[in-house]
């Protein structure tokens, strides 16, 4: 039976308010932020609180921020596929990138005749429906790669924005190799989260455009009362939305920044790997990379997102894939009093990893160390909604992939 793994960081280092320690600031976070609330569809997606669930954990307050609902596609990967491909068409029409609106960017190139570029990327699905999305938004193209295995549907729903969807024979590290050969071959653009020696300008203004859901938590928690979480658990691919979210926190309170956890499937985990390791050198993991956690079966991490949570993240952990269908069930069957979420694989590890810690003896020392108690103030993140239906069904209604006896 597979267990929970878990790593402490003896990396982590201390910061103080304001420092920059990292490309990602939060200057560059609200600048993101004016880009993206200049899309009609931009609002702020829900920051839900489940007191209930949090009394049953023994828990002072759990908070969720719900990115099922950005921008009607289920998923906050927009965020990043938008802002990035604001500042490569601010680019190529020479406007001040930093003031860049919709309004703006569209005037520009009917006004400069800028020629359609097709946008290409790999993915396991979210990020290529928002950059699909984006670019049929903005008037361009995109081609999409998948690896073997994609869900049906997620390929039907970046087939549906007009992209031309490709799915391979390869896991998910391989497809991201084949889509940039790709793009260097027919001269396309690639959008791709992960930074390598020839491709890390567009990588971080996708990170950048993650950071705007910490923008708006930290404005939602005043509405419970709250200033600043006491925890945050972050799911895992590659590691740009996790390093986003660190790097966004660390700057705002220094030493006075939460507790973090990094979560990953236990098939796809290079992050945890590297940090048993120890010695502070980033690890991949290869293989097919089966979990059902397909948003964040990556088994190469960025090496820029490894570099911001080996020194700013407390923990680390490898999740069997019943602790993510163990979350989705929690949180579409909501105690009384606490509304109920729609949360995908990905979405819902976070969710499930908390109630293992809080309610299972096995975990009490973990608990201590983690200082999770009736003071705690947990920060989660749906990251997608039920992306696969056909996946969510089978566990909710069936009951696929149980917890252990």
């Amino acid at each position: 039976m597979e267990e929970v793994g878990f790593s402490a960081n003896s990396f982590t280092r201390s910061t103080t308010a304001g420092e920059k320690f990292s490309p990602l600031s939060l200057e560059q976070a609200q600048k993101a932020s004016f880009f993206l609330q200049s899309f009609p569809q931009y609002c702020p997606t829900p920051l839900v609180s489940l007191p209930r669930l949090a009394e049953k954990l023994g828990l002072r307050s759990i908070l969720i921020k719900d990115e099922s609902k950005r921008f009607n596609l289920n998923a906050f990967k927009v965020l990043g596929s938008a802002y990035a491909l604001g500042r490569i068409l601010a680019e190529k029409l020479s406007l001040d990138s930093d003031k860049i609106n919709l309004e703006a960017l569209k005037q520009a190139m009917e006004k400069q005749g800028l020629p359609i570029i097709t946008f290409t990327t790999a993915t396991d699905g979210n990020h290529g429906r928002g950059l699909a999305w984006a670019a049929n938004y903005l008037g361009h193209k995109a081609i999409i790669y998948m690896p073997a295995g994609s869900s049906a549907a997620r390929v039907k729903n970046i087939a549906a924005t007009g992209a031309k969807v490709i799915v391979t024979d390869l896991n998910y590290d391989q497809t991201v190799d084949l889509a940039r050969r790709e793009a260097l071959k027919h001269g396309r653009m690639l959008v791709q989260d992960t930074v390598s020696k020839d491709h890390d300008q567009i990588p971080l203004w996708i990170m950048t455009g993650y950071m705007v859901m910490a923008v708006e938590a930290m404005d939602q928690l005043i509405d419970f009362g709250l200033t600043m979480p006491s925890h945050l658990l972050l799911q895992c691919g590659v590691g740009s939305f996790p390093a986003s979210i660190l790097s966004f926190f660390n700057e705002l309170k220094g030493s006075a920044k939460p507790c973090t956890a990094i979560v990953e499937p236990s098939r796809a985990d290079p992050f945890f790997e590297s940090a048993k390791a120890g010695d502070g050198t980033i690890r991949t993991v290869d293989g097919s990379l089966d979990t059902i956690m397909a948003g964040l079966a990556c088994g190469v991490p960025n090496p820029l997102a490894w570099e911001i949570a080996h020194q700013h993240c407390h923990f680390f952990f490898s999740c069997p894939d019943y602790i993510a269908a163990y979350g989705m069930r929690i949180l579409a069957n909501p105690l009384p009093g606490d509304p109920g979420l729609v949360s995908g694989e990905s979405g819902a590890v976070t969710c499930g990893l908390l109630s293992a810690l809080c309610l299972q003896e096995k975990f009490h020392v973990l608990r201590q160390k983690m200082g999770l108690g009736k003071d705690s103030v947990v920060l989660l993140f749906n990251t997608e909604g039920d992306t696969d239906p056909q996946m969510y069904r089978k566990i909710l209604w069936d009951g696929a992939f149980p917890l252990p006896e």
